[in-house]
């Protein structure tokens, strides 16, 4: 609130010209509903935006959005119809009742004020690996309730809430032809593949990457007629067992304590923001739309 207080008295004294470029990510931030135009997804995944864009429900048969009051609850369609459908595969898990839904994207994505430097497209969704088995929370419990962690601690292999349900979620997650890539913590990639004992094609949809031991990222690949999207790169062949091994590997390297820092290094370059030339030009259309 007190960001969009401050993006306020910026316009109202710099010319708007000179805030479009410095401070892009507090007007896709401040867009409270998707644009008037018909769905499309331009640019990166992490440098673009979203026309069209989609709010999933807040509650539905088989999913709930959680943290309402981000606002990241919109999608391209095609994500709102890919979380459905996963939804309801899940909810045929013993304990799960459906999914409980993280961050999608803002209503006309672009880049966030905190949090990702992707979800840019509509086309990435945080699903929650806690297993939802109450989908009555109140917007108030939905701000609250805790994700809950799968990985071990001290160390990166899942912990025993980790069940077969996360397995077979997963699965459906990836063999869905819609999905370009999935990443959760190494640990998790390293259990499927030992447990995996049928067809393997899906794992290598399933990518390690730090941090993703309380939620599973999926990503979608470029819907058609989105002319402008760049889809990611393809995972490398084979099932990337091999490549989570060696994941695990690097994290528990990073358990162990290392020198202290160097005191007089200089620190480090902050990331440079994203401006509105740097994204597609198509998004200042998608900014300046109903």
């Amino acid at each position: 609130m007190i960001k969009r207080i401050l993006f306020a008295v910026l316009i109202a004294v710099f010319p708007a010209s000179a805030i479009a470029e410095e401070a892009v990510k507090y007007r896709f931030g401040a867009a409270r509903a998707g644009s008037d135009q018909r769905a499309r997804a331009f640019g990166f995944y992490s440098k673009g935006c979203l026309a069209g864009g989609v709010q999933l429900p807040e509650t539905g048969p088989t999913w709930q959005a959680m943290r309402l009051s981000r606002n990241r609850n919109w999608g391209h369609p095609v994500t709102i119809d890919y979380i459905k459908d996963l939804s309801r595969k899940a909810a045929q898990q013993p304990g799960w009742n459906g999914l409980y839904i993280g961050d999608i994207s803002q209503p006309r994505g672009g880049p966030m004020v905190s949090g990702h430097r992707s979800h840019q497209l509509g086309l990435d969704v945080d699903i929650w690996l806690r297993p939802p088995r109450n989908l009555t929370l109140s917007p108030s419990e939905r701000e609250h309730i805790s994700a809950i962690s799968m990985r071990r601690a001290n160390g990166a292999y899942v912990n025993d809430k980790w069940t077969r349900a996360h397995h077979e979620i997963l699965k459906a997650a990836a063999q869905d032809p819609r999905v370009a890539r999935i990443f959760i913590f190494g640990g998790a990639k390293v259990q499927m593949c030992a447990d995996e004992k049928g067809d393997r094609a899906w794992l290598r949809k399933i990518r390690p990457w730090w941090g993703h031991h309380y939620h599973f990222h999926v990503r979608l690949n470029c819907p058609r007629g989105s002319g402008k999207c760049e889809d990611q790169a393809p995972p490398p062949p084979g099932d990337g067992c091999d490549e989570a091994r060696t994941w695990v590997g690097m994290h528990i390297l990073r358990t162990i304590p290392l020198p202290p820092p160097d005191p007089n290094a200089p620190p480090p370059k902050p990331r440079r923001e994203l401006t509105l030339s740097d994204l597609p030009r198509q998004c200042a259309a998608v900014l300046s739309s109903r």
